[in-house]
């Protein structure tokens, strides 16, 4: 199965309304950006534990360890949680910057340093939201 196929099938099984705003945010995040390496993360670690929500990624970026090693991992992230949609944006060094520039527009959501967490897209502005994410996509610092 191919990553595009895995991504379908993950938003695919999510329990509706999850399954349209997902689908919808997808959309958004690729028109914001057309060309981007799609990924797809099960949640699993090395010996099959699942660790995390499985999470759909986006773009490309290098991430800087402290000790000189790098690893490439995506720039915008989305995954499904128990109280609604999770979208990350990495790569912004100003942990304050996504709160105080887009948390008092967005609407019914939580931000946190790189993380946008709300219950549906009826409750926020999709506008401000893919603000956040476009300008993420711009961010390349690791």
């Amino acid at each position: 199965m191919n990553v595009q196929e895995q991504i379908d099938n993950y938003i695919t099984s999510q329990p509706e309304p999850k399954r349209s705003d997902m689908q919808a945010l997808h959309g958004i995040i690729m028109e914001i950006m057309p060309s981007c390496k799609l990924w797809f993360l099960d949640g699993k670690n090395s010996e099959n534990k699942t660790v995390s929500n499985p999470n759909i990624g986006y773009g490309s970026r290098t991430i800087k360890y402290a000790g000189g090693k790098t690893k490439e991992f995506y720039q915008i992230g989305m995954s499904a949680n128990t109280s609604g949609i999770s979208v990350y944006i990495l790569g912004i060094e100003d942990k304050t910057y996504l709160s105080r520039t887009y948390g008092p527009n967005i609407g019914k959501a939580t931000v946190t340093g790189y993380c946008i967490q709300f219950k549906t897209l009826k409750n926020i502005n999709t506008d401000v939201l893919a603000a956040a994410i476009r300008n993420g996509a711009e961010t390349k610092n690791g």
